[in-house]
């Protein structure tokens, strides 16, 4: 049979994994001598570290003596934090670097370092159970081109019709992929050719248990984030607001806590005051004190002390 060797390796897609924190891992073909096909994960920083041994046992080959003799091909640098779109961009440079790898001379193409680093880990064997907290996220190479990613599979479990133009219209039982989950229950899935929103509890993915997943149809879709344009004036869109203390006056508990026999104020229960009202009244001009009289001069000379009299005596 002779030394083993790899004949091809493909990029499937990347995996957004939450355990023991939160990463990315690509997925490789790898297609070897005997027409075995392996998956292998991944970290890019284990891709790029390869990438440096395999330059330094090779260093004609890359470069480092006479740049025009490089026939190793380029891998950018990791970045400081890795998002999901660093890690869709990378899609294409990976795969064309291992395109590059397999069209290397023999001594390269072949060489031990190449064939351990995608050999298959008990890592590899070991995925990620449903039983974590979150459970990873597939995004799978698109095959026409036309999209950047794509997901697990699921079903329809009830058909619904678009209302936004944004939204994707199914019925009941058609497969799917889901490529984003939202947070607010809108999930981004594509069917064919056209991508759009659609509510996760319409979505069952393919293996579980059908009684479930109907049961959260009966509480209807949820409200779109997206939909609410301006939530902001909603709240502000009546002018005849109630102040905290009217509403107080006028709740069902106040008037239930207040002890019997109480007579109610000057507002009636059913009676309601706006803010505007109660502007207005508090507006009104207050009372003002009534001024006294001013005394007269032999009055002032009366009650004043002795030095005071001395003082206006000395004056005069």
């Amino acid at each position: 049979m002779g030394d083993p060797f790899i004949r091809h390796i493909a990029l499937l897609g990347f995996e957004k994994r939450y355990v023991p924190s939160q990463h990315y891992v690509y997925m490789f073909l790898v297609k070897w001598q005997d027409l075995s096909e392996k998956v292998v994960y991944r970290r890019f920083t284990e891709i790029y570290e390869f990438h440096k041994i395999l330059k330094e046992m090779f260093p004609i080959e890359a470069g480092d003596i006479n740049s025009e003799n490089r026939i190793i091909p380029h891998l950018p640098a990791p970045r400081w934090f890795d998002g999901q779109r660093v890690a869709e961009s990378r899609q294409g440079t990976l795969t064309e670097y291992c395109n590059s790898l397999m069209n290397l001379p023999v001594k390269i193409s072949r060489c031990p370092h190449l064939l351990n680093f995608f050999k298959v880990r008990p890592d590899d064997l070991k995925l990620p159970t449903d039983s974590q907290v979150k459970k990873p996220e597939t995004y799978l190479m698109p095959r026409d081109g036309k999209s950047n990613a794509a997901g697990e599979p699921y079903i329809t479990i009830e058909a619904y019709t678009a209302l936004l133009e944004d939204e994707i219209s199914l019925e009941q039982g058609e497969t799917i992929e889901v490529i984003h989950k939202l947070l607010d229950g809108w999930w981004v899935i594509r069917k064919e050719d056209v991508t759009g929103y659609f509510p996760s509890m319409y979505l069952q993915q393919a293996g579980q248990d059908a009684d479930q997943a109907q049961s959260r149809i009966k509480r209807g879709a949820p409200p779109r984030r997206s939909s609410i344009r301006n939530a902001h004036s909603i709240h502000q869109r009546s002018r005849n607001r109630l102040s905290q203390d009217t509403y107080r006056r006028n709740s069902v508990r106040f008037l239930q806590q207040r002890p019997r026999g109480a007579r109610p104020g000057p507002q009636s229960p059913g009676s309601v005051l706006t803010e505007e009202e109660e502007s207005l009244k508090t507006e009104r001009p207050k009372p003002q004190p009534a001024v006294p009289p001013r005394p007269s001069a032999d009055l002032i000379l009366h009650r004043c002390s002795e030095s005071t009299k001395r003082k206006l005596a000395s004056a005069v």
